[in-house]
């Protein structure tokens, strides 16, 4: 008879220990996942270090059988995200767990019960711990992940269906590879769409000022919250948060792939392309018990000396809403798609991730040629009728 499973909260060092190190067992034989630097998981679970945890409260727990960790999971309170959608729920996230429904269902129950306890209307996940980190539960396209998005193992979906959870949103990705655009024409059939709605419609496009980094990054951020308002699940970024993910994105920077757009010479928008440097962690491998400087090492001769990236990720990109609906956001498409499509050693591109509900967006994408390969989704529990 197997040992009665546990749910305890992360109190002690020797506790967060094994929650930090758990994901290396989870996916310990898993040809896909990508395991981060220590130091990326270290920041992101650190309450201290992630400006996140400035507007929200919350606990870690760990499933045990006997002494043996076999599963983990984050309840919290998103403040901001309640003030700013006027909603009262909370959330999950840092769900880790193996393919057993009675740990899943009592980590998901712990969860579901610190929330309630706090008084909210529902409980949503898994999302560690905003939408500008790891979102969703990976439900189609288990293939390795691209960076900075998440990855599981195919029962998750069931795990979470199986304690009482129903959807609450699907994002897709998208990819589009050299051969995909060659078959599907997409350079020559949109580049005189493109340039005839940026014609009729003011807009200009400019490559980002390498020379004029700091204020380049500086107009990103000024634009960033604006173009991702009303956005579902959008919450906006606290000043830290921005300086956070520009020198977070500002490691993988290529100014190649990076656009802003105008529309009668205001500032409209943005597209950011980034080199898929989940290729290089996946090849350098850190992992607990390895010094972070030899793993450094590791991905140095991946990414400079014996480059193995040929994939690009399209993790950002909005337009202010005074000028959507003008065709700002297809030509950014465009001009980033040229760009990645110009740089000979990018095969493939990634475009996520996507609101299913974000028709227009969903739209331009697949008129690109690009098709729907990853699926990920949010979960909800009512907790109030």
């Amino acid at each position: 008879m197997s040992q009665t499973v546990t749910v305890r909260k992360v109190e002690n060092a020797a506790d967060f220990k094994a929650f930090f190190e758990f994901p290396w067992t989870i996916y310990k034989n898993d040809p896909n996942w990508v395991p981060p630097l220590l130091s990326m998981r270290r920041d992101q679970l650190d309450k201290k270090k992630n400006p996140s945890w400035e507007y929200m409260e919350g606990d870690y727990f760990a499933a045990w059988r006997g002494d043996k960790i076999v599963g983990t999971i984050a309840a919290y309170i998103n403040h901001r995200n309640n003030e700013y959608h006027k909603e009262h729920v909370g959330w999950f996230g840092a769900f880790e767990v193996f393919d057993d429904q009675e740990v899943a269902t009592a980590l998901l129950n712990t969860a579901t019960e610190w929330v309630k306890a706090k008084g909210y209307d529902a409980i949503r996940g898994p999302q560690t711990f905003t939408t500008h980190e790891d979102v969703g539960v990976l439900v189609e396209g288990y293939t390795r992940p691209v960076l900075l998005m998440p990855y599981n193992l195919p029962y998750y979906k069931t795990l979470i269906e199986g304690a009482g959870f129903s959807k609450s949103m699907d994002l897709f990705s998208f990819e589009l590879s050299r051969q995909g655009a060659a078959e599907h024409a997409t350079g020559e059939r949109l580049e005189r769409l493109t340039k005839a709605v940026m014609k009729r419609n003011k807009i200009t496009v400019r490559q980002i000022d390498s020379k004029r980094l700091k204020e380049e990054f500086n107009l990103f951020k000024e634009l960033y919250n604006a173009a991702w308002d009303k956005n579902w699940g959008f919450t906006p970024m606290t000043p830290k948060e921005l300086d956070g993910m520009v020198t977070s994105l500002g490691q993988f920077f290529d100014e190649r792939f990076a656009f802003f757009a105008e529309v009668d010479g205001q500032p409209a928008g943005f597209v950011m392309g980034v080199p898929d440097f989940n290729q290089v962690l996946k090849a350098a491998n850190p992992r607990p018990g390895v010094p972070e400087f030899v793993s450094l090492l590791r991905a140095a001769w991946y990414w400079k000396i014996r480059p193995i990236i040929d994939t690009a990720r399209i993790p950002l990109m909005g337009v202010k809403e005074s000028f959507r609906n003008k065709g700002v956001d297809a030509v950014l498409y465009y001009y980033v798609l040229m760009s990645l499509l110009n740089a000979p050693q990018i095969q493939h591109s990634d475009a996520g991730w996507i609101l299913e509900v974000n028709e227009n967006m969903v739209s331009i994408a697949l008129s690109f040629g690009s098709t729907v390969y990853k699926t990920h989704r949010l979960y909800e529990k009512k907790l109030k009728a």
